[in-house]
């Protein structure tokens, strides 16, 4: 037992590293650039859990606030997170939440993994969405043409590989090898 706890916090720290890379493979659209960075916390909610995957994206975002430039495009500091991508970087805890609570709740199938991972991508554009509007008193028409529209087919495919990757391979990587 005491083996699986240590390889979920070093997991932990790998998929906090895994969302720092792909927050660095970016399509630079403004005011909100599309990352793959979505992508690696749909995988930490599906593989870690809630408890766990909440862990991993709290130490990315902390490193991020520290100053190390682990955001898109290289940025770190706290201002980050007052610019028009905070709200989506803070949505990433109830993303990984919600998708690691529904994988776990209802077991890591391709369709359990589907239906997790679109609320997790749903709870993320609610806290980018409604914080952009906030912060730029844009009406809500416009952020979703702006902040949503244009990631949805991106999005959707990273719901579908995710859920592919997490309903093939969750079992494995949290196997107990002795």
């Amino acid at each position: 037992m005491n083996h699986i706890k240590t390889k979920l916090q070093v997991l932990c720290a790998l998929f906090a590293a895994l969302c720092a890379v792909c927050a660095q493979v970016v399509i630079p659209v403004q005011p909100v650039p599309i990352t793959l960075g979505t992508f690696a916390v749909l995988l930490a909610g599906g593989f870690l859990g809630a408890r766990y995957g909440l862990i991993s994206l709290c130490i990315y975002i902390l490193l991020g606030i520290v100053g190390v430039p682990v955001f898109s495009m290289m940025k770190g500091g706290l201002a980050v997170l007052g610019g028009p991508t905070g709200g989506f970087i803070i949505g990433y805890l109830p993303m990984v939440f919600l998708t690691g609570f529904i994988v776990e709740k209802m077991g890591a199938t391709f369709k359990n993994a589907l239906i997790a991972t679109l609320c997790g991508t749903l709870a993320c554009y609610i806290f980018g969405i409604g914080w952009f509007i906030v912060l730029t008193g844009k009406a809500i028409g416009a952020a979703f043409m702006l902040c949503m529209y244009p990631f949805i087919p991106g999005d959707l495919a990273k719901i579908i590989i995710s859920s592919l990757i997490i309903s093939r391979y969750k079992k494995r990587l949290l196997a107990e090898n002795r």
